[in-house]
């Protein structure tokens, strides 16, 4: 069985990290599951945590006046579900539900931010990666709102 360092230093989003600074950020993790059907997150819960995804995968959806819950992403094994325990207000902004059985590794976000006050190298190299990771669900949203409300102008 691998160490969680080892696990976590596979993730593009914490690769390049040394090995110090993983196994700084691994105080701050445990393994997690969840079973298909299981809501992880709801939009406005407190984001006191986030996920590396190691199998399965989660579905992020969103409501839409109007309409009904739209899936705006899903997240699969290997990438990071989760980006709001880095930025205030701390909130989730997306429902996200396990489509299958999933296990993750669990970050305590209050745990991890405390890290990279304490080391700002590693503050501003996961700041770095994370913001990839919210760019990349704000594009996905905007194109999933594109389909649902269309581009016409007529």
């Amino acid at each position: 069985m691998k160490k969680l360092d080892a696990v976590i230093a596979e993730s593009p989003v914490f690769a390049g990290l040394t090995q110090e600074q993983l196994e700084f950020i691994v105080g701050c993790a445990q393994n997690v599951h969840f079973e298909e059907g299981q809501k992880i997150a709801k939009a406005g819960d407190q984001a006191d945590v986030f996920y590396l995804i190691r199998m399965g995968e989660v579905a992020l959806d969103l409501d839409v006046p109007n309409k009904k819950s739209v899936r705006i992403d899903t997240v699969e094994a290997g990438q990071a579900l989760g980006w709001s325990w880095l930025i205030p207000p701390y909130e989730w902004k997306y429902d996200v539900t396990a489509t299958e059985l999933v296990r993750a590794i669990a970050f305590d976000g209050a745990c991890l931010r405390g890290k990279c006050d304490a080391d700002p190298v590693l503050g501003y190299a996961l700041l770095s990666r994370f913001s990839q990771v919210l760019v990349g669900r704000l594009q996905a949203t905007r194109f999933r709102l594109l389909d649902i409300y269309g581009t016409d102008t007529h």
